[in-house]
């Protein structure tokens, strides 16, 4: 993989060094020393340049990033991936329900870092796996892949700045109030290394906003917002104010209506880490969700979204 990015030297950066310009512009150290390690990384007006030369007004300043190794231990496995966007920074997926993001103990061949291994060992270029949010193995829908080690650690700086904004929808049992917010802190269930309860005196912090779509059979569509990135923060939320999301192995093992958690990343809004686009995708409902009975739920989502 090699990406070049060219920048026009401004009056701003006028005498200003390189190594000045590239922490301005968010490189770290660690990317900083690899472009200096690559034959012709760091070119000024397209000759090779140490860190330490000023720029001038009109310079150009290229940079070459270059990876040839493919991240460890990920074997390629030809598994469904749909790919809702692609650039040479990024990639945005719609994952699907029954599929891990990483490998681990009892999922080797079987995880969203499989198919993109697979997808791009057809393509016959490396592979480095970056994830950059995550979603529970059940949790369906928008997930953000980074192509490069500078928009991993730029995407990785905005999801902890909540410069990424994320929607999630939710079917949740019985009527829930119109609108709300919980911030009921959450910590670890004793004795369980993956479940997650409402614990007032040792939990963190965790906030939820949600907004009630629609009503249908016994069910609510919500739309849901979080302040916070608790593990299983939803799915914890919504069983404590007394609507769980139904089929959740965990929480609420009712499996009615779906046979795993109600619950789908259904939009993504940010500005792109290189260029400043603002972006925005969506991901229509699964069909698991799409449908209380002969009811069609896609028609609740807010229209133009």
């Amino acid at each position: 993989m090699k990406r070049i990015l060219a920048y026009n030297i401004t009056e701003e950066y006028d005498g200003s060094t390189i190594q000045k310009f590239l922490k301005a512009h968010s490189y770290s150290a660690q990317i900083i020393r690899r472009l200096k390690e690559t034959k012709e990384g760091i070119t000024k007006n397209g000759i090779w340049a140490r860190v330490g030369e000023p720029l001038c007004s009109g310079d150009v300043l290229s940079l070459t990033l270059v990876e040839k190794a493919s991240s460890e231990n990920i074997v390629p496995s030809p598994l469904p991936l749909s790919i809702v966007y692609e650039d040479e920074d990024l990639m945005i997926v719609n994952k699907a329900a029954d599929m891990p993001i990483h490998p681990s103990q009892g999922n080797y061949d079987n995880t969203l870092a499989n198919a993109c291994a697979y997808y791009y060992q057809q393509k016959g270029g490396p592979f480095v796996y970056r994830c950059i949010n995550r979603l529970d193995r059940d949790t369906t829908g928008l997930l953000i892949l980074a192509k490069n080690m500078y928009s991993a650690s730029l995407l990785s700086g905005m999801c902890a700045d909540r410069k990424i904004h994320r929607q999630y929808v939710a079917l949740a049992q019985g009527l829930t109030p119109g609108s709300g917010t919980i911030t009921a802190p959450i910590a670890r269930a004793p004795g369980s290394t993956i479940e997650r309860m409402v614990d007032f005196s040792t939990g963190e912090y965790a906030c939820t906003h949600f907004r009630r779509l629609a009503y249908k059979n016994g069910y609510s569509l919500i739309s849901l917002e979080l302040d916070t990135g608790r593990t299983h923060q939803i799915r914890v939320h919504m069983k404590h104010i007394g609507h769980p999301l139904p089929g959740d192995f965990l929480y609420n093992p009712d499996y009615t209506i779906i046979g795993r958690q109600a619950l789908h990343s259904w939009r993504l809004s940010f500005q792109h880490p290189i260029t400043g686009i603002p972006l925005c995708f969506t991901a229509s409902l699964p069909d698991d969700m799409a449908y209380i009975g002969q009811d069609s739920l896609q028609q609740y989502l807010p229209a133009g979204l």
